[in-house]
C-alpha cells in the first residue's frame, strides 16, 4: 500500500516537473540528469585535441637540429645517448645555446632526429669522442590520452543508445512491449478516492450504478435470484456533466480493482496495436476478477464501422472487433464489467449497442435548479463565502450551465475575489463571474463615438423594453452596452426555473424580443445598421424549427419536413435526399417569413405604444451603460410581480386580430 502511494507519489512529482508517468522528462534520453552530463562532456570532446597536445608535448625534451647534436659530439658535450630507429634522446654535460637562442642547461635531455638516408660517420663519431650508446627499438608513439581520444566517440554513442533503449523500456513503448496494456489500475488501497457523496444529483444514475457496487460486493444475492448484472453500461450525457465523475465514483465505492483506459490509447501508428491491446486489457482484469473496466469516451474506437467519406479505418475497425469480441465472444466474460463514457451515441456502431455487450445506458443529463444548488455546495466546501452568498439563487440563475460549468463559475470568482485582495468571496464576485462566463469579457479598449453609442443604447434598449412588457418572456436580467467579447451590447434574460416544453406563444415572443433591436433602429432613427445580424441568424434558425420540427405552421400542420438529424462527418447527410417536394419547400420558407414577419411587426408596435419609456431607458443606458432588471422596469414604469399585466389586454385584442387575419388568408388561399 505505502509502496503504490510512493508510486503516485513519484508520478505525481514528476508531472510537475514535465516528465511523464515513469519520471522521464521526454527531452534527452536518460532524464535531466544525464542531460546535464552531456552538457559537461561535449564541450571537453571539442576541447580533447587541444588538451591531448598539452599533456603530450607540456613535458617533452627539447629538440636541437642534427648538425648542432654533431657539434656538441665533436666538442665532448654529450654524455650518453639512446638510439631508437631514427630518434636519437642525449644528454647534454654542460650548458648549450641552440640556433633558435634557446639555452639548454647542462644535464637536460634532448631529442634530435637521424636522416632518413642515414649517416654512417655518426657511430664512428659517437665512439671517438666516448659517448655511452644505448640501443632500443623502434616503437609506435601510443599515449593512454591517444586512445582514449580514440574510444571516446565510441564509448559517447554507446551510452546515448543505451539511454535512449532505457527511456523506451521505462515508458512501455518499446518495441516489444507497444502492445501492452496502459490502463491506469486504481484498486482498493487508494487513499485518496471519489464517492457518490462528492456527487451531487444524478440520483437516477447514482440508482443504476450502485446495482453494479452492490454486485461485485454481495453477488450471492444476485446469485440465488438468477438476476445477472449488465456486462456493459454506457454513460451518456453532455460534456461535463459529470459522466467521468461517476465512474470515478464507482471506483471509490467498489472494492474491486478498476482499470481506467480513454478510447484514443488503444490507437497508435503501429497496425494491430489497438486489438492488442484490448486483449491484454481483458487479461489484466480478468485476473484481478472481478474488476471493472472503464473506457472514456468511446465514440473514438467504437464509431459505426464502415461510415465516413473517405471509407472505414482499418486499425480502428480491428480495436472495435476485438472489443466486442472480448464483451460478448465465444469465451463468455463473466467476471468483468465494462463502463463506457460518450457524449456521442448516435454515431456508435449498432453492435455495441445490443443486448450482451452495451445493454444498459444510463442518461447524465444537466443538472437541474436543484442538483446545480448541490453542486454548487460541492464546490464551495473548499472556498471562504460571505454570508451574502445565496448559492440557491445562483443556482436559479445559471440554466444550462453542466457541473464543469458551475465548478469553473466557482473559480472564476475566486480569482476575482482574489484579484480584489479580499479573504472570502461574495456574492458580486459570484455575479461578475457569471457575467464573464455568459457573455464574455468586458472589451474596454473599444471606443465608440457618441453616434454609436447612440444607437447601440437604443438597440438595446428595444430588446429590454418588448422583453419586460410581453407576457410569455423570460424574466429580464441585465442590459448592457459595454462591449463584450464579439457584441457591442448584451440584454440578458434568465429563466425562474427549468424549461422542457415551449409553447407557441413563448417562442412568438421570443422571436419578437430577438427582432426587437433592429425594430428600434428602424423606428427611431429610420435607418438599420448591421449590429442585427446574430439577431436575425438566431431568430430565423428558432422561426424554422417552428415550422419544420415542432409543427407550429398553420398551414403545414403537423408536418415534420425538417427530418432526422445526421451526421456529416459519417457521410450520411450529404446522401439523405430531401424528404418534400419542390412546392412544400416553398410553404415552408413562406411560412418562416411570416412568423418573423409578425414577430417583427409586434415588437415594432411594442416600442412605439411605449416610446417615452424607451426614450427614458436609453437615455439612462447612454449614462450608466449597464442597467439590471429593476432599474429597466422602474424606468418603464411596471413593478416587478406585474410585469407585462396592462400588455396581456392589448395582447388578447393583437391575437384576435392576427387570428382574423389568418382566416382571411386561408379563405384567399382556398379560392385560389
Amino acid at each position: 500500500m505505502d509502496g503504490n502511494k510512493d508510486n503516485r507519489d513519484k508520478r505525481h512529482n514528476n508531472g510537475q516537473n514535465g516528465g511523464d508517468e515513469n519520471g522521464n522528462q521526454g527531452q534527452f534520453p536518460g532524464g535531466p540528469g544525464n542531460r546535464r552530463w552531456f552538457m559537461i562532456i561535449f564541450p571537453l570532446l571539442l576541447l580533447l585535441p587541444l588538451l591531448t597536445t598539452v599533456f603530450t608535448n607540456g613535458g617533452a625534451q627539447p629538440n636541437v637540429s642534427y648538425t648542432e647534436f654533431r657539434e656538441q659530439v665533436e666538442q665532448g658535450n654529450v654524455r650518453q645517448v639512446i638510439i631508437s630507429g631514427n630518434r636519437v634522446e642525449g644528454e647534454f654535460s654542460q650548458a648549450v645555446q641552440t640556433d633558435e637562442g634557446e639555452t639548454i642547461p647542462g644535464g637536460s635531455t634532448f631529442v634530435t632526429y637521424v636522416p632518413s638516408f642515414g649517416d654512417a660517420d655518426v657511430m664512428s663519431l659517437l665512439r671517438n669522442n666516448d659517448v655511452t650508446i644505448y640501443t632500443r627499438p623502434p616503437r609506435d608513439d601510443v599515449s593512454f590520452l591517444g586512445v582514449l581520444f580514440n574510444l571516446l566517440p565510441l564509448l559517447l554513442l554507446v551510452w546515448i543508445g543505451f539511454s535512449i533503449y532505457r527511456n523506451m523500456r521505462s515508458q512501455g513503448r518499446g518495441i516489444f512491449n507497444v502492445g501492452q496494456n496502459k490502463a491506469k489500475l486504481y484498486d482498493k488501497t487508494e487513499h485518496t478516492k471519489t464517492t457518490f457523496d462528492d456527487v451531487a444529483g444524478l440520483e437516477g444514475a447514482k440508482t443504476e450504478v450502485m446495482e453494479i457496487v452492490d454486485y461485485l460486493k454481495n453477488p450471492e444475492a444476485y446469485v440465488e435470484i438468477g438476476a445477472e448484472t449488465p456486462k456493459g453500461v454506457l454513460l451518456v450525457g453532455p460534456p461535463g456533466t459529470g459522466k467521468t465523475l461517476v465512474a470515478r465514483a464507482i471506483a471509490g465505492e467498489a472494492e474491486a480493482p478498476f482499470f481506467s483506459m480513454s478510447g484514443s490509447d488503444f490507437m497508435e501508428m503501429f497496425v494491430g496495436v489497438g486489438a492488442s491491446r484490448v486483449r491484454n486489457l481483458f487479461q489484466d482484469a480478468k485476473k484481478k476478477a472481478p474488476s471493472i473496466i472503464f473506457i472514456d469516451e468511446l465514440d473514438s474506437i467504437g464509431r459505426h464501422r464502415g461510415a465516413g467519406l473517405g471509407g472505414g479505418h482499418d486499425e480502428r475497425e480491428q480495436t472495435l472487433n476485438q472489443l466486442l469480441s472480448e464483451l460478448d465472444g465465444f469465451e463468455p466474460n463473466e467476471s468483468t464489467i465494462v463502463l463506457a463514457a460518450t457524449n456521442r451515441p448516435d454515431i456508435l456502431d449498432p453492435a455495441l449497442l445490443r443486448p450482451g455487450r452495451f445493454d444498459r445506458r444510463v442518461l447524465i443529463n444537466l443538472p437541474t435548479v436543484k442538483d446545480r444548488e448541490e453542486i454548487l455546495h460541492i464546490h464551495a466546501r473548499k472556498r471562504p463565502m460571505e454570508d451574502d452568498v445565496n448559492l440557491h439563487e445562483v443556482a436559479q440563475g445559471t440554466p444550462g450551465f453542466s457541473g464543469a460549468d458551475l465548478q469553473n463559475l466557482l473559480n472564476e470568482a475566486a480569482i476575482l475575489a482574489a484579484r480584489a485582495k479580499k479573504k472570502k468571496i461574495s456574492m458580486d464576485d459570484i455575479t461578475d463571474a457569471r457575467d464573464k462566463v455568459i457573455l464574455g469579457l468586458e472589451r474596454r479598449n473599444v471606443t465608440m463615438s457618441d453616434e454609436e453609442k447612440k444607437i447601440v443604447a437604443y438597440h438595446e434598449s428595444g430588446h429590454a423594453l418588448v422583453a419586460a412588457m410581453l407576457p410569455n418572456t423570460d424574466p429580464l436580467y441585465k442590459v448592457t452596452i459595454i462591449p463584450r467579447d464579439k457584441a457591442m451590447g448584451v440584454t440578458m434574460q434568465l429563466p425562474q426555473g427549468d424549461k422542457h416544453l415551449y409553447s407557441k406563444e413563448y417562442l412568438q415572443d421570443r422571436l419578437a424580443v430577438m427582432l426587437a433591436g433592429r425594430a428600434c433602429e428602424d423606428l427611431m432613427f429610420n435607418s438599420v445598421t448591421t449590429g442585427a445580424e446574430n439577431d436575425f441568424r438566431e431568430s430565423t434558425k428558432l422561426a424554422r424549427q417552428m415550422v419544420s420540427a415542432w409543427g407550429m405552421s398553420d398551414k403545414l400542420g403537423p408536418l415534420a419536413s425538417a427530418g432526422e438529424q445526421r451526421n456529416v462527418f459519417l457521410g450520411e447527410e450529404l446522401s439523405r435526399g430531401r424528404e418534400f417536394s419542390e412546392h412544400t419547400a416553398q410553404v415552408i420558407d413562406h411560412e418562416i417569413q411570416q412568423f418573423l414577419n409578425n414577430a417583427y411587426d409586434r415588437a415594432k408596435s411594442t416600442l412605439d405604444t411605449n416610446r417615452e419609456g424607451l426614450e427614458k431607458l436609453a437615455n439612462q443606458l447612454i449614462e450608466s451603460e449597464q442597467l439590471n432588471a429593476e432599474e429597466v422596469l422602474e424606468l418603464l414604469g411596471i413593478s416587478k410581480n406585474g410585469q407585462g399585466e396592462q400588455e396581456e389586454e392589448k395582447e388578447d385584442e393583437g391575437e384576435q386580430n392576427r387570428q382574423e387575419g389568418q382566416e382571411t388568408r386561408r379563405a384567399s388561399d382556398d379560392e385560389e
